[in-house]
């Protein structure tokens, strides 16, 4: 009897803890809206992009890339061009399927149309890199710190021996 009163009270004090507004409101606690992230790291002397293409008309044309960009070739989405990510009214800023412009920093919404479970996975450390304090600010790598946007597919890797069984170890 007296196990099972103390059983009932852990039980409520339990219950009471997880419903409080307080615990709910950790529970559910949004991401950041201002992800602090790397910048872009193929960035370095080619940006901003208006340092070339200021005053330069817009040829929306898809065709081989010629000049500073001709080691560019499009393999990530077949069929896709230059605009269908990069903004051609301002080229310091990518734009969203939706028309939406954003910074090269913020380009994991970007990718994240496209590779929605990717970007949930990014948010949450499961993919890509974070470092920081597991309750504090934390910095995102980037998509691009890892995958080359062009051609993001990593190159086939060999995979490596298995580990030694220890019934194996003499």
């Amino acid at each position: 009897m007296k196990r099972s009163l103390v059983m009932c009270a852990a039980f409520l004090f339990i219950c009471a803890f997880i419903l409080h507004p307080s615990f709910a409101e950790s529970a559910q606690q949004e991401l950041p809206k201002k992800l602090f992230v790397t910048p872009p790291p193929f960035s370095e002397g080619i940006f901003p992009c208006s340092q070339c293409h200021a005053g330069m008309p817009v040829n929306r044309t898809p065709r081989k890339l010629e000049m500073m960009h001709q080691n560019i070739i499009l393999k990530h989405m077949p069929g896709g061009w230059c605009f269908d990510c990069h903004n051609p009214d301002n080229r310091d800023t990518l734009r969203l399927a939706n028309g939406k412009i954003i910074k090269f920093e913020e380009s994991y919404n970007l990718c994240g149309q496209c590779h929605g479970t990717i970007l949930r996975e990014w948010k949450n450390g499961l993919h890509g890199k974070r470092t920081g304090y597991w309750n504090g600010e934390k910095q995102y790598y980037l998509c691009v710190s890892c995958h080359w946007p062009h051609d993001p597919p990593f190159k086939p890797i060999k995979p490596l021996p298995p580990p030694v069984s220890p019934s194996d170890i003499k």
